[in-house]
This record gives structure tokens, sequence and C-alpha cells, in this order.
């Protein structure tokens, strides 16, 4: 049995992430994945979440929204409209738009299909802030 997986992130604009690993935890659309050699193979889409990841006893995460993830032969392929490293993430940014979000679905009298949408910007904004580091408040 394989000891490690080959993990690739992707978006549309870049490769965000190639590198073999130990484990792989993505926010599947059931629920958090948790991923090891041998796996069985299978097809996920995506939720707006943290993808973790273990190398050589160190944990790493990525920002990832929207997309798929594909686990076969212990290769792990995540296909996402998003991903981003937590240095890549600005903080100021993902507040404001946390905060925009918040007063937005508050007051909501739109589609409902509108506020899926800005339910998962909410969504967003609020993982890249516990990634880079911030607190959200509640």
């Amino acid at each position: 049995m394989p000891e490690q997986l080959q993990l690739e992130v992707v978006t549309p604009e870049r490769r965000v992430l190639a590198e073999s690993v130990d484990m792989v935890t993505v926010p599947g659309y059931g629920g958090e994945l948790g991923i090891l050699p041998g796996h069985t193979p299978l097809i996920s889409r995506l939720q707006t979440g943290v993808l973790a990841y273990v190398k050589e006893g160190h944990t790493q995460q990525l920002h990832v929204s929207g997309g798929f993830v594909e686990v076969n032969d212990d290769r792990v392929s995540v296909l996402a409209e998003i991903a981003e490293r937590p240095e890549e993430i600005d903080a100021a940014r993902a507040r404001l738009a946390r905060e925009r979000m918040e007063k937005s679905l508050s007051n909501w009298t739109g589609l409902e299909e509108d506020f899926e949408k800005a339910r998962v910007k909410l969504e967003r904004s609020m993982v890249r802030l516990q990634l880079a580091g911030a607190t959200p408040r509640s």
C-alpha cells in the first residue's frame, strides 16, 4: 500500500499546489472528507471551507471554494473555483466583505438564488478570516 498521496489543487487561473502528502481533508458537499493512501475512488463537489493536508508531520491549510475533488489511485485532484494560501489572503478586505454580506443578509428581500450567492460570499469571507489568523466576530 502506498504511503503517500499525490495532491494537486488547481483553479481556472493557476496551479496552487502539487505535492506528495500523508493525508488530505477537504470540505466535501456532504461534509468533511478525510483521505488517506488507499482511499476508495470518489468524486465530490466542494463546499467553501478549509482544505488541510499533512506532510512530514506538519499540517498546512488552504481556503477552497466551489468545484470538485476527485480521488483515484492515491491521487487527490482538487479543481476549485477559488483556492488560496493563508499568506495570500487580505484580512482587511475579507473583513469588509463579511461586514457587507452580514448587513445585506440581515435585511434580505431579494430572490432565493441571490440569497444563496450572498451566503456563499459570507462563508468565503469567514474562512478567509479564519485562515488569515483573524478571529471572526459573532
